[in-house]
């Protein structure tokens, strides 16, 4: 368990942080429109792809999806964008009774995995639940 899930992101995985934006909203459903749309908005600026674009959004649905089912009825998920050059992780956050880190040969988390590229959930402090998305730009093609 570590207190801040920055912590965890390896040497590798570091990325030199431009931006940073948090949002913060009521742990229900029907404020995830306002994430997909911070996502899609936040991923365009990096200049993503618009499949890795709707990739992120979707991942972010299905993250928020995992972790509202585990909430505190009443409590905010949080979620945070590190912006980098090429690159943009997202760390969503909920207030948990009995937080669970989901298992990582589920089907769902199979697809969180496939869309979001490198995935992270993590347990503290307290009862706070995240989920860490990582994704990078195709450094393939030219911008």
């Amino acid at each position: 368990m570590t207190a801040d899930p920055a912590a965890t992101v390896g040497a590798a995985d570091r990325v030199t942080v431009r931006d940073e934006v948090t949002v913060k909203m009521p742990a229900d459903g029907v404020y995830l429109s306002v994430l997909r749309t911070a996502t899609a908005g936040l991923a365009a600026r990096l200049d993503f792809t618009l499949d890795e674009i709707e990739d992120m959004r979707i991942a972010v649905d299905e993250a928020c999806a995992m972790l509202l089912s585990q909430a505190i009825p009443g409590s905010d998920l949080e979620c945070r964008f590190n912006l980098g050059q090429d690159a943009m992780t997202i760390f969503v956050s909920v207030h948990c009774v009995e937080p669970r880190v989901p298992a990582g040969d589920t089907f769902a988390w199979t697809v969180l995995t496939a869309l979001a590229g490198r995935v992270d959930a993590e347990v503290g402090p307290g009862d706070l639940l995240t989920f860490v998305l990582r994704k990078s730009r195709d450094s393939s093609r030219s911008v």
